[in-house]
């Protein structure tokens, strides 16, 4: 089993996709525990790779089209919201 500790912002840390099938403990900040699945964490990382993608205007595959001005380190997240509460 996997645990996982929430930061003071509401974020777990998760910097790839986990096995399916994996049992993910989530200890939230006010104490509380959940129990998920890695599917189900997986598409939270998913929604949330999303949002990134299209905050800084990239497409799908977290390419940009527009111009070179600045280089980004990696185009990816490690770092995904949660709360306490959220289904299973």
């Amino acid at each position: 089993m996997i645990n996982l500790k929430q930061d003071a912002d509401g974020f777990i840390r998760m910097p790839r996709h986990f096995p399916d099938t994996a049992l993910i403990t989530i200890t939230f900040t006010d104490g509380t525990e959940q129990i998920y699945s890695g599917r189900r964490l997986n598409g939270l990382y998913d929604d949330a790779m999303a949002v990134y993608r299209a905050q800084n205007h990239l497409d799908a595959k977290g390419y940009s089209r527009a111009p070179r001005k600045t280089v980004h380190a990696a185009n990816k997240i490690e770092f995904v919201p949660v709360q306490a509460g959220m289904a299973p």
